[in-house]
């Protein structure tokens, strides 16, 4: 008996820092399966084998870089040189593209991938695969306009775009922030981007999320705080800011549940479990269903990454976004214009202080209105754009 055939769709992410990338990628990767669709995803995320793969979605793992600055890279765990573990990935890369025949390619938010990796894969593609479409997947902001201009341009950018990919999902909304503006985009290329809206994120069954309450020993009635760093890299002064707040409070009026993030250093990520169990909150240095304990929580505090950012407004909690100010302004862009449409509450890196906290958390409990009350109305749109992309490239008729 002859299989009907499938539709392979190939994603790349990266995954140099952080949980964004690949978070996002499997968001849309769920999305897309079925149907006679496989998925396969090209990561350097060491945690990705902790993630659940639902069936037609499976995953290659390439070595793991992890970011030193913007433009230094080195091996998380192997014992190689930078350029012996990028020439893995890069043939790993085109192996995996040449061996899979993907009809579909989407690479996350790296137009060349990590240090150029992929554009051996775009050439090869373009050659003996014209029948491919490419797609770049860009987050609604990269950096503040100036520097993004300066890099793409420096790193010829703006070709790749021209030359390689057929089109350019941008995941989020136009009238919020428009990086045809913002970055210069020629004509030629502007033509070929697609406003999908943001990526939502499953919202977890109430008795899912009372399960969760259980487990983390909640009352009905106690309201919690969540305070999430993402991957936690750089996420230590605001559980350090946060730990203090609980330390000056005489019985805080809420209950408190951390995750640090995996990529915390080990040294610091003990310190704050310390410090939590001394105030009687909760710690988590990974939780594999962040969504059940946002879902769960009355406050997210937050750095304010896509991923975080999105996970938040799809369980409609009132959140305070810290956004980091290194080494780009992307989370403080983002941070700025989602207050502007009373989407979050923000607090500025520079202003981070127990005392700060304290104002800003105690004002979301008790009047979440005042500060994100646009969030009833807030619509995701990014799973079903990317849907109805996919449809016409299949030639699927409604």
């Amino acid at each position: 008996m002859v299989s009907a055939p499938t539709y392979n769709i190939l994603m790349y992410s990266h995954d140099t820092y952080g949980l964004g990338h690949i978070r996002r990628t499997m968001a849309i990767a769920q999305h897309l399966r079925g149907g006679g669709v496989n998925v396969l995803i090209l990561t350097g995320s060491p945690l990705v084998g902790r993630f659940d793969f639902p069936e037609g979605v499976d995953f290659v793992r390439i070595p793991g870089m992890i970011k030193k600055t913007n433009e230094e890279y080195l091996p998380l765990s192997i014992r190689l040189s930078a350029r012996q573990a990028l020439n893995i990935r890069r043939n790993i890369i085109v192996a995996t593209a040449k061996s899979f025949q993907p009809h579909l390619f989407i690479v996350d938010k790296a137009p060349m991938g990590l240090k150029r990796e992929v554009l051996p894969t775009l050439k090869w593609l373009k050659r003996r695969m014209p029948h491919c479409r490419t797609i770049l997947g860009l987050r609604d902001i990269m950096d503040d306009a100036e520097s993004t201009r300066r890099e793409w341009r420096e790193k010829g950018i703006y070709d790749v775009l021209d030359q390689y990919y057929s089109e350019i999902w941008v995941y989020g909304n136009q009238k919020y922030y428009d990086p045809i503006v913002e970055y210069a985009v020629p004509d030629a290329v502007s033509a070929k981007m697609v406003f999908t809206g943001y990526i939502p994120r499953a919202v977890p069954r109430r008795g899912k999320v009372a399960e969760m309450r259980e487990e983390e020993r909640l009352t009905q009635k106690e309201r919690l705080v969540l305070v999430t760093t993402g991957g936690g890299g750089d996420g230590y002064p605001l559980m350090d800011a946060y730990l203090r707040m609980l330390e000056e409070m005489v019985n805080p009026p809420f209950r408190s549940i951390l995750v640090s993030g995996p990529f915390m250093p080990r040294d610091m990520r003990e310190e704050v479990h310390k410090r939590a169990i001394k105030v009687k909150a909760r710690f988590h240095h990974f939780h594999r269903n962040m969504e059940a304990l946002m879902g769960m929580a009355d406050v997210v505090v937050s750095m304010g990454g896509y991923n975080t950012t999105c996970e938040i407004l799809s369980m409609g909690k009132p959140s305070l976004v810290v956004p980091r100010e290194e080494p780009r302004l992307e989370q403080r862009i983002r941070a700025e214009m989602f207050q502007s449409h009373r989407l979050v509450e923000y607090l500025p890196w520079s202003r981070l202080s127990p005392d700060a906290l304290a104002e800003k958390v105690t004002r979301l409990i008790e009047d979440p209105q005042s500060c994100c009350g646009g969030i009833a109305d807030f619509r995701f749109t990014g799973l079903e754009v990317i849907s109805s992309r996919l449809d016409e490239f299949r030639g699927v008729t409604a």
